[in-house]
């Protein structure tokens, strides 16, 4: 096995020198990453097509675009970002200022997902970079197509005392994990998320855990229901369903589930054909333990519509089923996959009260046009993000910080707030030596009163 500690040790040396604190150093380093994403898209995509059956259009909309559109940003705006920030001092520090300074935390750990394996890795990495750390990434070995890709891309460029990737699985991502980081970047399941942050809370290392969960989407009565349907089955079915924040279980009003469910059926047949499999727009399984996973929720409800699966091709058709128990594997565990649960309410505080006791998910759906229960959705439910009439978008923004809450994950990124994760706001004030109070010494002979009123002034 390769001796990470002499990887890390050598990295902290490198980070001692200073050189990753140069604004020009971080915006050249991005540039050439940016430079070696595009030389290398045909690859990408390959590697893509290889690991999970995207296709190039999905692979390039949902992985390589949204990484040169994040660099553009970072490169456009980030001396903006790294100016220290003033900020008032108080009159019992007069005369003297206070400011806010931004530094790197050193070296960070970066241990990317499977499902989108290009996108999830470099994403934080560019973050990473853009605050002046050291990284070592730990691509998924469940997508080792372009894990050999993204360590050939890396590693091959540059220095290993800068930006290095590690190759392995559970005993290499362990070994990693065992190591003192000055931060740790996770995305992926609940239950890897535990182990990461019991591992990070021996060495007192912050992190950020990118989850997931079952994310609701919920279509009322009064939606345009033919927009609403073809949204839901983009949403759902984009990667094969493999999507941290894709529609985990749908509730439809009552009222409309007799229209809307052929709608989804009829927007399936759209995009995919009669038969997903032979098209070349639909993805596939990761590996075979997911595949079995997947078809073993099939018991859980009646199909009715999809259900068909070749484990050869690791193949499972865009699959609906209504029937489920809420108390079923289905409804208790996240999908992950091209199955989407459909159930029936009557009355929208019967939904909030259901998502509010239940674990907070990483998004949440809302389709309607009534403005008061759009306004009810927001505030009366907590997840990562909500959007409404809509599904995935909220991702694909510098704008908005992307994340989750409570088991869904902590920490923020995208934009700025990927500068931010992996920066430390240092607070500085500076005094002159003008002005020494003599009361603020012992022996304290100003009454306690006094210090109250002046306080409360």
């Amino acid at each position: 096995m390769i001796d990470y500690k002499k990887i890390i040790n050598n990295q902290k040396k490198y980070f001692l020198t200073r050189a990753t604190y140069s604004i020009d150093f971080r915006i050249n380093q991005l540039r050439k990453l940016k430079y070696l994403i595009e030389k290398n898209e045909s690859n990408i995509c390959n590697a893509l097509m290889k690991d999970l059956g995207k296709c190039e259009f999905e692979s390039y909309v949902s992985e390589i675009s949204f990484v040169i559109s994040e660099l553009n940003y970072i490169i456009n705006n980030l001396r903006t970002w790294c100016k220290d920030n003033k900020v008032k001092t108080p009159i019992t520090s007069l005369p003297g200022k206070s400011y806010i300074v931004k530094e790197p935390y050193g070296s960070v750990l970066v241990i990317g997902p499977w499902n989108y394996p290009f996108h999830l890795i470099f994403s934080p990495i560019i973050g990473a970079i853009a605050a002046g750390n050291c990284v070592v990434v730990k691509p998924s070995e469940l997508s080792p197509n372009i894990s050999a890709l993204i360590t050939n891309i890396i590693n091959k460029n540059f220095n290993p005392c800068y930006i290095y990737s590690a190759e392995g699985g559970i005993e290499e991502t362990t070994s990693l994990l065992s190591l003192k980081w000055d931060y740790i970047f996770f995305t992926g399941s609940v239950n890897v998320g535990k182990v990461v942050m019991e591992a990070a809370s021996k060495n007192l290392t912050p992190l950020t855990l990118e989850l997931g969960g079952k994310s609701p989407c919920i279509v009322d009565k009064d939606s345009d229901l033919l927009v609403s349907a073809k949204r839901i089955v983009w949403g759902k079915f984009f990667n094969t369903g493999q999507t941290c924040i894709a529609p985990d279980y749908l509730f439809i009003h009552k009222d409309i589930v007799k229209k809307f469910i052929p709608l989804l059926i009829k927007y399936i047949k759209n995009f995919y054909g009669e038969n997903a499999i032979n098209s070349s727009h639909y993805g596939r399984i990761i590996n075979d333990k997911h595949f079995d996973r997947l078809t073993s929720y099939f018991k859980d409800g009646n199909i009715i519509y999809g259900g068909e699966t070749s484990k050869e091709n690791l193949y499972i058709s865009p699959t609906l089923i209504v029937g489920t128990k809420t108390n079923s594997p289905l409804m208790s565990e996240e999908i992950f996959g091209p199955i989407l649960p459909i159930l029936q309410f009557s009355n929208l505080n019967e939904i909030i009260y259901f998502i509010n006791n239940r674990p907070k998910p990483l998004a949440l759906y809302y389709f309607s046009k009534n403005e008061n229960n759009i306004s009810k959705i927001i505030k009366e439910t907590s997840s990562g993000s909500v959007c409404i009439n809509e599904t995935l978008s909220q991702i694909n923004t510098h704008y908005l910080p992307f994340g989750g809450v409570g088991t869904s994950g902590m920490g923020k990124y995208h934009g700025k707030w990927s500068y931010e994760t992996f920066t430390h706001h240092k607070s500085v004030m500076k005094r002159s030596f003008l002005l020494d109070l003599k009361i603020k010494y012992p022996p304290y002979n100003l009454p306690a009163k006094n210090i109250r009123k002046f306080i409360e002034y």
